[in-house]
């Protein structure tokens, strides 16, 4: 039987990269996916998804969602992905780091998790379910020295799952991280264009390669299932080992 059978599950920033990945695999192991993004014309091309455009930072957006899911199914699963990292220098080491900079990335990242998983948390409450929360290695290495806005919003994220595991385990709602390493995605293609840069990142990972997609999507699904089920609070790393340096 696939793994989350007759569940329903949302994922947000679904148009690319890992969590298009994620949605597109909740859908093959039997999930009714609703897949959020702002950009709602690459949901299209998403089959078997029920597509929401919504920009997460934006409460109103995010709550209207949550609504529109409501009228015909009960969340199960929640995962926040959705996420920006400037490039191109306007993300930067904190000195030369633009306000405006900042606090874009924050919006999107910190602020747009909590309103995902503030809303989430409403929607599961009286019933439990899983929140499965994207990461980064930034927020618990310094490999993120030149992206000091990334770097701490993620660390943000990071806090704010755990402590929303601690406080809604007593009413069955589970908050789990999943902290991706270096993985081929739209979101670090500037990354991609740069050897010397691509170089140095393969030279933090001790397998010796960037990550794909399909490397996360498996334990999105394992803390998405009920196989997890005593799974809380936790971060599960898959970085090909950058973490352990």
């Amino acid at each position: 039987m696939p793994a989350l059978d007759g569940k329903s599950a949302l994922v947000t920033g679904a148009a690319s990269g890992i969590g298009r990945a994620v949605a597109e695999r909740f859908v093959a192991e039997g999930a009714r996916v609703f897949a959020l993004d702002r950009d709602a014309a690459a949901l299209a091309g998403i089959p078997g998804v029920v597509a929401l455009a919504c920009d997460i930072a934006d409460e109103s957006a995010v709550r209207g969602a949550y609504a529109e899911i409501a009228e015909t199914a009960a969340l199960d699963i929640v995962v926040a992905n959705a996420g920006i990292q400037l490039m191109g220098g306007l993300d930067a080491p904190v000195a030369d780091l633009e306000l405006e900079n900042w606090a874009r990335t924050i919006a999107v990242n910190l602020t747009g998790t909590f309103l995902t998983l503030k809303h989430a948390v409403r929607a599961m409450r009286g019933r439990g379910g899983s929140i499965v929360v994207t990461g980064s290695p930034t927020a618990i290495t310094g490999v993120g020295s030149d992206f000091t806005a990334y770097s701490s919003s993620k660390g943000g994220v990071h806090a704010l799952a755990r402590a929303t595991a601690a406080a809604y385990a007593p009413e069955g709602i589970r908050v789990n991280i999943v902290v991706p390493g270096h993985t081929v995605t739209p979101l670090v293609s500037a990354i991609a264009d740069e050897p010397e840069r691509t170089a140095e990142l393969l030279g933090l990972i001790p397998l010796g390669r960037r990550g794909a997609t399909a490397d996360v999507e498996g334990i999105m699904v394992y803390l998405a299932s009920d196989e997890s089920s005593y799974a809380t609070g936790a971060t599960f790393v898959v970085d090909g080992g950058m973490t352990t340096l």
